[in-house]
């Protein structure tokens, strides 16, 4: 037995509930999540809440800030990171893959010129993100690229990443 056979087993529980929900109202598939920021007093420090968790956001001490939790782009890049994790469990449950561990790192480059003021030719954005998949599994190889090939097509923040994504100010 796999070392995360019981919780892939609650999750493939889960799914066929999720399937089932989707396949009778389509309509309920589509989930509206979001959220917020703003400065924390004159600290600079940004507090983020997403869903019912606050997490602190700040700058490195070199943009005056005081390194109080992870900088916005370091954000973006776990957020990545979580979701892979999690579309690999999503994709071993549906695949009916055993797994005892996944982990994922994410890095990127991010031309901080404009970001200060400097003259720029591109608009600042993170450039050469790669991530890194270990996945520890009894499985087969073909089995672990099968699942690889499924996470990289069913990944919502890998796929909001790579195809453009319209951002609109409301």
């Amino acid at each position: 037995m796999s070392a995360l056979a019981p919780y892939l087993s609650r999750k493939q529980a889960v799914l066929a509930q999720r399937q089932a929900d989707f396949q009778a109202a389509p309509e309920k598939a589509t989930v509206r999540i979001k959220a917020a920021s703003w400065v924390a007093g004159n600290t600079g420090a940004r507090p983020v809440r997403m869903g019912e968790v606050l997490f602190i956001t700040d700058s490195a001490p070199a943009l005056a800030g005081h390194a109080l939790g992870p900088t916005a782009p370091e954000m973006l890049l776990g957020a990545l990171a979580s979701c892979l994790v999690h579309t690999y469990l999503i994709q071993a449950t549906l695949l009916q893959i055993p797994l005892d561990n996944v982990e994922v790192e994410v890095k990127g480059a991010l031309d901080m010129s404009g970001v200060v003021g400097l003259p720029y030719t591109a608009l600042p954005q993170l450039s050469e993100v790669t991530y890194s998949a270990k996945v520890t599994s009894p499985a087969t190889p073909e089995e672990i690229e099968r699942m690889h090939a499924a996470v990289d097509e069913t990944c919502p923040v890998l796929n909001t990443l790579r195809l453009p994504t319209p951002v609109q100010r409301s």
